[in-house]
């Protein structure tokens, strides 16, 4: 097969997503062309732009947001009623040219969206009568985001049924939908050896490891949940932070921690993979990928606050299927997380209930159902 994979750097998960599938692909043989930054077809600056104000509003103003994103919902529920395409499905809509060019010039067997604009761009093609070879989105998040009911793929890849279940309310047709999970990068295999992974990045044997972390953009209160852990996980711990691409955080948390031993400050990682395996307890914010991702390296979690009604989502699914726990405030998020990683038991539930939620890597499923709807026979390696 050849698969076309279009995502947008708008947070860290969409191209994870799309790397993991991409990886998924090429490891069975197929060739995947990765297109992380899709709106660079219009251009670098139009990329840049998009991408650069979403973080920067996600980082500087998480309540704005979250403000922004209900306004969203509740406009993208009020155009689908009404059938009026929204700015979002318009601005997108302008790309179809561009994306059109593309297609016609390179022959591709499916093409795959980890990214809501593409799909609205694709949606517009179809409807314009124009061929298309079959389309699946990817779902990166355990909610049907705004606007994905205006768009019209083959197949919606979502992370569960109860996911499915939103995109049948917000309009989505059930029988387009694939409760299979979100691919992860192909670091996050589960047959991983935890002993080797700690041994591999210098962890000792003696020491339980806390692993922090703030997302691709290193959002939240990342300063006060350290203080409180390093003044109460006691002196056989060591935190690991992971500060994402956010270079304000890390040069105040690094400033803050020069000379601690007990605390490395790291700014953004290639693959946060390793980190996740090896720790005996993670601190993160729920967002759609960095959950399939805390699930796959069966590690003890707890959650941070969500930064919108998506990561709201997200916290409810983990927590529902035990896959995490979800306090509120810093205080009990510390006791809980420590009495946690302090009770054998208690991390052996956990770790089997994020087993029983993904036996595997969802990449691996992507490809196993292209490859039924494409009728291609494995390829040889």
């Amino acid at each position: 097969m050849r698969i076309l994979i279009l995502s947008c750097g708008t947070g860290g998960g969409h191209n994870d997503a799309g790397r993991g599938a991409a990886q998924a692909l090429t490891a069975r043989g197929h060739e995947a062309v990765f297109l992380d930054d899709y709106l660079c077809l219009a251009g670098h600056g139009v990329d840049r732009a998009v991408c650069g104000a979403y973080i920067e509003l996600v980082r500087r103003w998480p309540a704005g947001f979250r403000a922004l994103y209900g306004v969203g919902r509740g406009a993208s529920t009020l155009d689908h009623a009404l059938g009026v395409p929204s700015p979002v499905y318009a601005a997108n809509a302008a790309m179809a040219p561009r994306l059109r060019a593309l297609l016609e010039q390179q022959p591709f067997d499916a093409v795959v969206m980890t990214h809501l604009y593409p799909a609205e761009t694709l949606t517009r093609l179809k409807r314009s009568g124009v061929p298309l070879p079959p389309t699946l989105a990817v779902a990166t998040d355990y909610t049907a985001i705004p606007f994905w009911e205006e768009t019209d793929c083959d197949w919606y890849m979502v992370p569960d049924a109860d996911t499915a279940a939103d995109f049948v309310r917000r309009g989505v047709p059930a029988a387009k939908l694939l409760p299979m999970g979100i691919p992860a990068p192909a670091a996050f295999d589960t047959g991983f050896d935890r002993a080797a992974v700690r041994a591999a990045l210098g962890f000792a044997p003696d020491k339980k490891y806390i692993l922090v972390m703030g997302g691709s953009m290193g959002a939240g209160d990342l300063p006060g949940l350290v203080r409180r852990l390093r003044r109460e996980m006691g002196e056989n711990c060591r935190l690991e932070v992971l500060t994402g691409t956010n270079r304000a955080m890390h040069e105040t948390l690094s400033k803050a921690w020069a000379g601690d031993k007990a605390v490395c400050i790291h700014d953004k990682l290639g693959i946060a993979a390793p980190y996740m395996q090896a720790a005996d307890l993670l601190f993160t914010k729920p967002g759609g990928l960095t959950s399939t991702e805390c699930i796959l390296s069966r590690v003890p979690t707890v959650l941070l606050d969500p930064l919108s009604q998506c990561e709201d989502a997200n916290r409810a699914a983990l927590t529902k299927h035990n896959c995490a726990l979800a306090p509120k405030g810093t205080q009990a998020r510390v006791y809980w997380g420590l009495r946690l990683m302090n009770s054998q038991a208690a991390c052996a539930r956990m770790r089997a209930a994020q087993a029983a939620c993904l036996p595997q890597n969802p990449a691996l499923a992507l490809v196993d159902f292209l490859r039924e709807q494409t009728g291609e026979k494995e390829a040889s390696l």
